[in-house]
């Protein structure tokens, strides 16, 4: 596995290396060592799963609120997605910044998103989906999240979303503290 730094601290693209035989390949998609070596988390709780069936369906930013902060571990399975990481957490070095990148399943990758950080995806083609494995088990009374627009943190979507929930259409403008 080769792990690549995003912008955001603590966050990762996770590469899986194939090894290729007549069979087709193999590939180590997570191993404990390697992620609590660089202090990423290594407990899952949870794996979730998630269809899209419009291009340019926006699902997000979401996080979670202390004492329940989650980190994810998201990968796209089919289609592909415009996965971004923003941190919000004031302590951080990186509070403010974010990093995006496009997802497919043909490029064998995840996106790491640690605790405190929001995340969220765009989808750039129909009918995609991302499974993701998230650290901490769901608690709607801690559930949290910004605007997909916020000035703050001026994300650059690859295009504009068309499809939005209530909820992500509603979140507020995120308020540094």
């Amino acid at each position: 596995m080769k792990f690549f730094p995003l912008e955001v601290e603590g966050a990762y693209v996770v590469e899986m290396e194939p090894a290729y035989d007549e069979r087709g390949w193999f590939a180590r998609a997570f191993c404990a060592k390697e992620f609590q070596a660089r202090g990423m988390e290594t407990q899952w709780v949870q794996a979730n799963l998630s269809r899209s069936r419009a291009r340019h369906t926006l699902r997000g930013l979401h996080f979670q609120r202390p004492p329940h902060e989650e980190a994810k571990l998201v990968r796209c399975v089919r289609g592909r997605l415009w996965d971004v990481v923003a941190d919000v957490r004031p302590a951080s070095p990186t509070f403010g910044r974010w990093a995006g990148i496009e997802l497919d399943p043909s490029r064998l990758q995840w996106v790491y998103a640690p605790k405190g950080c929001a995340h969220g995806f765009l989808t750039l083609e129909e009918e995609s989906e991302a499974f993701y494995l998230v650290s901490t088990a769901y608690a709607p009374e801690a559930e949290a999240g910004i605007r997909w627009d916020d000035p703050f943190l001026s994300l650059a979507w690859p295009a504009e979303p068309r499809v939005l929930s209530a909820k992500d259409r509603n979140w507020p403008r995120f308020q540094p503290r």
